[in-house]
């Protein structure tokens, strides 16, 4: 991974939701990206009135901590040979994979 593919992976990520976790201990990085829930591209982003129920103040793109799926950076394209969709928490993933890692590289 170049230097300039992780600094741009990292820019804006409070609306990316794109992250990179680092174990000091290996040095060994995952990278992570959110993506949003399709059912959030129906119902939109901003605040919901509760009277109506319904979104007002669109935010638009911004502020979602997500992306859409086919805006993803994490490809075969781009270096990635293992990718994988997580459910629950993607750091507790990342942790299995890393002692995994760990155990078959004599760490």
């Amino acid at each position: 991974m170049t230097r300039e593919f992780r600094k741009q992976f990292m820019v804006e990520r409070e609306h990316t939701g794109r992250e990179i976790v680092t174990f000091f201990e290996t040095g060994k990085s995952y990278f992570i990206e959110w993506i949003e829930p399709r059912s959030m591209r129906k119902k939109g982003w901003g605040d919901i009135n509760p009277a109506t129920g319904k979104v007002e103040g669109s935010y638009g793109n911004k502020y979602k901590g997500a992306i859409k799926e086919e805006e993803s950076m994490i490809t075969k394209e781009n270096g990635f040979d293992e990718i994988v969709y997580g459910t629950g928490s993607p750091y507790a993933t990342i942790e299995a994979m890393h002692e995994k890692w760990k155990a078959e590289n004599g760490y």
